[in-house]
């Protein structure tokens, strides 16, 4: 099977090949950039797979279909968690969301060599996925969440929550009051109800508002650590596949 990395974050392209390469699988070759992919495609026979980036340094990854007629699978990457939500789940496309863990991605390879096998093809209108993200569906996002405390329910309107997080399996919403609530429902849930020029995925644990970042601290490895109003804790980092996307929401 060949298979061909696009993603311009050097590091995070590598790591996703040495994924690849625990299950088995060679990524022939690694580009970074839509020029260089166009080139690429220009002089080279498709390969059978794409771990395709959407947001490449010199533009959207959709701008490659402009110019080559592209034969092979593909399996989007993308830290934009609400692009990929609204656009993906809507056309049945495989997406990864960054950092992308082994065993998704070993869920997603399976999933193609076994659509490859029932179809022979992948099918979808990129037109279409190319609209949404560029154009978002407008969503009506949570205002408050209601918590039930012993016998009484309280309402946390969400200008009130600093962050959520996840610990020892659980999910909890931080408040301005310095109180931390348990929730009934995952980071991933919460993705899909929160307004996302409000709140930000930093990394598995931590789910951010923008509101409450007090500082931004240069880290180890190309990482970024926070420091929010109301909380205290010293792991509150952005993982380095999501320092980019990062910079790019407080703007």
């Amino acid at each position: 099977m060949k298979v061909i990395i696009i993603e311009d974050e050097k590091p995070a392209a590598r790591r996703l090949a040495r994924m690849l390469k625990e299950l088995g699988i060679e990524a022939e070759t690694l580009l970074h950039s839509v020029k260089d992919s166009i080139q690429w495609f220009l002089k080279n026979s498709h390969p059978d797979l794409i771990l395709l980036d959407i947001q490449l340094s010199d533009g959207l990854s959709f701008e490659i279909f402009e110019e080559i007629e592209v034969k092979s699978a593909i399996i989007f990457t993308t830290a934009y968690d609400e692009y990929a939500l609204k656009a993906f789940k809507l056309n049945s496309i495989d997406y990864l969301l960054k950092p992308i863990d082994i065993d998704e991605l070993k869920v997603a390879i399976n999933k193609f060599k076994a659509n490859r096998i029932n179809t022979g093809k992948q099918s979808f209108d990129l037109d279409q996925i190319r609209k949404l993200l560029v154009n978002p569906l407008e969503k009506n996002y949570k205002k408050r969440f209601t918590i039930k405390l012993g016998q009484h329910l309280k309402m946390i309107p969400v200008e009130e929550v600093v962050c959520f997080y996840s610990e020892n399996k659980g999910t909890y919403i931080h408040t301005a009051g310095n109180r931390d609530v348990l929730l009934d429902c995952s980071l991933e849930q919460l993705e899909e109800q929160v307004d996302p020029a409000k709140f930000f995925r930093i990394s598995r644990k931590y789910f951010i508002n923008i509101d409450y970042i007090k500082d931004i601290i240069a880290f180890t490895n190309s990482r970024l650590q926070l420091k929010l109003s109301h909380f205290e804790a010293d792991d509150i980092v952005v993982s380095r596949e999501k320092v980019r996307s990062f910079r790019t929401w407080l703007e």
